[in-house]
């Protein structure tokens, strides 16, 4: 006998055995079903009983139960008339769950209800949107995802609608946002001509991408991560689930740049600072830094010391000394450059080689040095915003949105190149990016989550890479590590202690060691690198 008829008759035996021990059990699975309605019952009545009748309703009931017990065979005709009610009980078919609501029943008409007030009007003849009125008028597709959320939708209104207006158009798009959910963007692209509203839910961008090397050309900068609508390039990264590509945000500086300086605002805990410092490890490879730390919080205390650094500030006289010092370089590397220019030489090395100079809330700073009467350190910066892109100079400023307008006019108009964290209104977006944003952020945002706007390109999406400070204990270890890994050398703070120097290489003297004063490390600024 064959194989495929050994395992047709078995099937076969073991669906008639099934067959028979259902039809043996069928009684018994009967009763279970009617006893487990009863204790449903009972303990659903339980709890309908209000807590002053509990007491007396438990009391009547052992009552009854010692009245059955003391009556001739009382036990045995409950156990009989338990077991038949149960049998009984458990004859009706079981009740089916109430059916799932259609979210396009449920949600589309209340999205319709909430905009009619707004475009309806009483003079319209033959109206989109009245109180009476079917969503299916207005709306010409919709789609949802699996778990019943809206992500697409296209909503007609009458051409009376004043579409060109922002007020209008906001107050259209905080409605559709507040019934579709608030807890994810939307893209909200208004075609005039045909008076239609494409509304699309945006994916949550990949928060996990932890600092690494990217494969950029020099002169690039990687300041985060964004939708695949928005650019076509693509660069290879490494998640927590394994290799991958992402659409990144590319900032170009250079000489040849047309936005040479960046300014990133945002709000406490929103990520300008985690921006900075994905902005130094990229600019370590191939340039120099000056860091100006005006919140005085530590946050940059991983570069001190570094290969490349010359000096992380935090006070307002070195903060001073230190843009004192950038100002001159700059005019030092425009001479070089233009004498190297007038003699149809090379440029020098040292006037060539990039310069980046990244200050973490200078108003701090120009807020104390006002009231101790000295110079106010944007005041310094105007000769390397005006001249850092012939002189390779990049200037970077993370400050707080509400500071905006403290900053300076020649800070505000030079940096072209805006980047936006956290969660703000859209008329603070507006003022900060330049242009109104075709997108509602959500209410809830993660940190270094915002929007990007390189020049005259429109805005995109941003999620800045887990770029942690890695003497902070509470961040994840392998986030430190990858900031560990990417920093030029060893520190001993944070890393293992380096091996002794051996006998037949020569000591380091001490006064060849950077200088440590008032929380601020400092190497020697005037020597060119």
């Amino acid at each position: 006998m064959s194989l495929n008829r050994h395992l047709t008759r078995g099937r076969d035996l073991a669906r008639t055995a099934g067959d028979h021990a259902a039809d043996m059990f069928a009684p018994l699975t009967l009763i279970g079903r009617g006893l487990r309605r009863h204790a449903g019952w009972a303990k659903a009545r339980w709890h309908a009983t209000p807590r002053e009748r509990r007491g007396p309703t438990l009391l009547l009931t052992l009552a009854a139960l010692v009245g059955v017990v003391l009556l001739p065979h009382g036990p045995v005709l409950a156990v009989i008339a338990l077991v038949a009610s149960a049998a009984w009980k458990g004859r009706e078919p079981k009740v089916a769950p109430p059916p799932v609501p259609d979210p396009v029943e449920v949600k589309l008409p209340a999205l319709y209800a909430a905009l009619t007030p707004y475009l309806a009007s009483p003079d319209d003849a033959c109206p989109l949107y009245r109180p009476d009125g079917d969503y299916q008028d207005a709306f010409a597709g919709w789609a949802f995802d699996s778990e019943g959320r809206l992500a697409a939708l296209e909503i007609g209104y009458p051409a009376y609608f004043t579409d060109t207006e922002p007020a209008a158009r906001a107050r259209i798009e905080q409605v559709v946002q507040s019934k579709a959910g608030r807890a994810r963007e939307y893209r909200f692209d208004w075609e005039h001509e045909c008076n239609r509203l494409q509304v699309t839910a945006l994916s949550p961008l990949p928060q996990d991408v932890p600092a690494q090397t990217w494969v950029t050309t020099p002169g690039e900068i990687v300041l985060g991560f964004t939708d695949a609508q928005t650019t076509q390039r693509s660069i290879p990264v490494a998640q927590d689930g394994g290799a991958g590509h992402q659409h990144p945000v590319i900032w170009r500086t250079g000489p040849r740049s047309a936005e040479p300086h960046l300014l990133a605002l945002g709000t406490a805990s929103a990520g300008t600072s985690t921006l900075l410092r994905t902005v130094a490890l990229q600019a370590l490879a191939h340039g120099d830094l000056l860091v100006i730390d005006g919140a005085g919080t530590g946050e940059h205390a991983c570069l001190v010391n570094r290969p490349g650094v010359h000096t992380v500030e935090t006070s307002l006289h070195g903060a001073l000394a230190a843009l004192d010092w950038a100002a001159q370089e700059t005019e030092r590397r425009l001479a070089a450059l233009n004498a190297a220019r007038y003699r149809g030489e090379p440029a020098p090395a040292d006037a060539t080689r990039p310069l980046w100079l990244l200050l973490d809330h200078p108003t701090e700073l120009s807020e104390l040095a006002q009231a101790e009467g000295r110079p106010d350190p944007q005041d310094l910066l105007e000769l390397p915003l005006r001249q850092g892109r012939a002189a390779r100079v990049t200037v970077v400023v993370a400050e707080s949105i509400e500071a905006l307008d403290r900053l300076s006019p020649a800070l505000r108009s030079a940096t072209r190149a805006r980047v936006v964290l956290g969660g703000h209104h859209p008329q603070d977006l507006h003022r900060a990016l330049g242009v109104p944003l075709d997108l509602v952020p959500a209410t809830q945002t993660p940190p270094g989550r915002g929007y990007a706007r390189i020049g005259a390109q429109p805005p995109a999406r941003l999620q800045v890479p887990a770029t942690v400070d890695p003497l902070d204990e509470e961040a994840p270890a392998r986030l430190r590590d990858a900031v560990i890994a990417l920093l030029p050398h060893r520190d001993t703070r944070i890393e293992a202690a380096a091996p002794p120097v051996p006998a037949h290489q020569p000591q380091v003297s001490p006064a060849a060691e950077p200088r440590t004063e008032a929380g601020a490390t400092r190497v020697e600024l005037g020597k060119s690198r």
